[in-house]
């Protein structure tokens, strides 16, 4: 009786890597000029980059209580007076791995208005340090830095 060989061994290929669309929530804070970002490295790329803080919906969450609930998680900050702005479709490749998100996008205050006048703030989540801070939109709008998702800064500029 022959044995059928196994996954990984030869004349089997492994199962392909399953890949998903995630849904994902951002809050753009913004004061008159410059909105705040998180800092981000592709060391594949090169490139640092910046994005509004924000992450994963989770299952049975709605976009703006993930939102809120990221701000906690990563800065222990709450945002308050959120309005939506609208949605991307992010597909992109980071440290050399394809990625696409659903990016429900809003906009926010701080709750804690000495926000406005802090320069760094480190976080953490997941074992996985966060740095944000304010940033000027000329730097995105000049091309000096890229801001994600793609289609941000338009989205920004249609709603003042």
């Amino acid at each position: 009786m022959s044995r059928r060989p196994g996954p990984g061994e030869q004349g089997v290929s492994p199962p392909p890597r399953r890949r998903h669309v995630r849904p994902i929530a951002i809050c753009v804070v913004r004061d008159r000029e410059r909105i705040f970002v998180s800092e981000g490295r592709d060391s594949h790329k090169q490139v640092t980059f910046y994005r509004p803080l924000g992450g994963t919906i989770e299952f049975g969450e709605k976009g703006e209580q993930a939102v809120t609930r990221e701000f906690l998680e990563e800065i222990g900050v709450e945002i308050t007076r959120l309005r939506y702005l609208g949605t991307l479709e992010n597909i992109f490749t980071l440290e050399g791995v394809p990625e696409h998100e659903i990016v429900l996008v809003y906009a926010g205050e701080f709750a804690d208005v000495s926000m406005y006048k802090r320069g760094l703030i480190v976080g953490q989540e997941a074992g996985v340090r966060i740095e944000a801070m304010w940033k000027s939109l000329a730097l995105f709008r000049e091309g000096r830095a890229p801001l994600y998702p793609d289609g941000l800064l338009e989205l920004l500029d249609q709603h003042g």
